[in-house]
């Protein structure tokens, strides 16, 4: 599709495309430039556990990708994007008017910094937060901190330990916190929850072939829940070299 063309409602900008989620219709404008979405979205989308009629908050939900896909995989009554970026805020919108028909009004985009979420929403009103937070510190390697890559990747305007007071500020008492990270930094993300009063509840890693080191890691956190935490058996992406395992290709289309 040529940048001058429109779909629906929507005009693309110089070097954006619109991809089809291959999920009730859904599709997302993306610009390969800026930042894709990656599998570590989709499989935080199949890891969120929402209940019929929940409010649901994406922490730093770059392009929309999250509240695209769960308005799909859930029946929430309405999910929100938090994102600080303005042209990552801008396309996301586009997308939602891009879905218009089929979202009905379920999802809206809030630009903002997340340190200041408890400024943008009422306390305790979230049932479900979600995040794909930067997996890297701020300082480790070589930062520009106007790319929206580097945003993607590395703490620039945000903590983990923003993201965890912010979610503890808004979840309603019992609400649950979804995010997916990288082992490495488990201990510190454990200490960190626990620290907010966010308890670990449900905790998957995901490996990209049986025998190989996890490379993510999923966590379900309860607000003031109760001690004791449930580790699901291993999600393995690869079978085999280029070939999908059974449960990629069932549960997540690929």
């Amino acid at each position: 599709m040529k940048k001058t063309e429109m779909e629906g409602k929507v005009k693309l900008k110089a070097g954006e495309r619109i991809d089809d989620l291959q999920l009730s219709g859904l599709k997302i404008i993306q610009d390969p430039s800026r930042f894709c979405f990656g599998m570590d979205a989709v499989l935080l989308s199949g890891f969120v556990k929402a209940k019929e009629g929940a409010n649901i908050l994406d922490i730093g939900t770059g392009t929309g990708i999250l509240p695209l896909l769960l308005s799909a995989k859930t029946k929430a009554a309405h999910i929100t994007g938090l994102e600080i970026q303005e042209e990552s805020a801008e396309m996301a919108e586009r997308s939602l008017t891009l879905n218009s028909d089929i979202l009905n009004g379920r999802l809206d985009i809030v630009r903002g910094d997340i340190k200041e979420a408890g400024k943008l929403f009422a306390p305790a009103s979230f049932e479900v937060i979600c995040c794909n937070p930067p997996y890297k510190k701020a300082g480790s390697g070589i930062i520009n901190p106007h790319d929206a890559k580097a945003v993607a990747r590395h703490e620039i305007y945000c903590t983990f330990d923003d993201i965890a007071k912010q979610a503890n500020m808004l979840l309603k008492g019992g609400g649950k916190l979804f995010i997916v990270h990288r082992p490495e930094r488990l201990p510190e993300l454990c200490i960190t929850l626990s620290k907010r009063r966010l308890e670990v509840k449900r905790m998957r890693f995901v490996y990209p072939f049986a025998d190989r080191e996890p490379e993510m890691v999923l966590i379900e956190a309860a607000k003031d829940g109760k001690s004791g935490m449930k580790a699901e058996k291993p999600l393995i992406i690869y079978e085999s070299e280029g070939v999908y395992s059974a449960e990629i290709k069932r549960d997540y289309g690929f």
